[in-house]
Parts: structure tokens; C-alpha cells; sequence
């Protein structure tokens, strides 16, 4: 797996105490008003997603292409869902993926 920034920078959110991760965590952060931003794995079921987004009407939510099991590996917690809880990890990981997603596009 290629090491991608923002897995790197969720690591960092996670060791800085800013990352809820699993279903009822991240939702219980949600429910609080705390997350700013959600992230979900590729291969995370569409209720999961449709759960989040009707809790979390003004949060940003993103996908990424890495799945649960590679979230794992690269975090050492398996979830399907995190919630990022800090403004400013959450913006710099939103850039990140941005420009992950814009690098891949330009090369198709």
C-alpha cells in the first residue's frame, strides 16, 4: 500500500487524542457537535454512510479509497468510520485527500 499523507496525518490526530474511531465513538462525537470532519472507508456498508449523513447534516464527509482492514494497518484500529475532532487536522486532512485524488485524476 502506498503511503498516502493524510493516513499519516489521521496517525497524528489519532496520537494527539482528535480521532474517534468505530461506529459508536464516532457517532457519540457527531451526536456532541466535536466532529469536523467524517471519514469512511471504501468498503464501509451505505447504511453506515446514510446514518452518518443524516446525523451529520453540516459536517463535511469524505470517503477514501483505503479499506477497512488497510485503515488498520495503517492506524492500528480497525473501523469502518472516524471522525476527525480539531478544525485544523481536519482542514489539512480534507487538503490532502484533495490533492491525492487530484494527482490520480490528472494521470488518467
Amino acid at each position: 500500500m502506498q503511503n498516502k499523507k493524510y493516513l499519516s496525518m489521521l496517525g497524528l490526530a489519532r496520537r494527539a487524542g482528535k480521532l474517534s474511531m468505530g461506529h459508536d465513538t464516532a457517532l457519540d462525537s457527531v451526536r456532541k457537535g466535536r466532529a469536523k470532519l467524517i471519514v469512511f472507508a471504501s468498503d464501509i456498508s451505505k447504511r453506515v454512510v446514510d446514518e452518518f449523513e443524516r446525523e451529520a447534516s453540516r459536517t463535511p464527509c469524505v470517503k477514501i479509497s483505503e479499506t477497512i482492514d488497510e485503515i488498520f494497518f495503517s492506524l492500528g484500529y480497525k473501523a469502518g468510520v472516524l471522525t476527525v475532532n480539531d478544525e485544523n487536522f481536519a482542514s489539512r486532512i480534507t487538503e490532502l485527500i484533495n490533492q491525492e485524488v487530484n494527482v490520480y485524476d490528472g494521470e488518467n
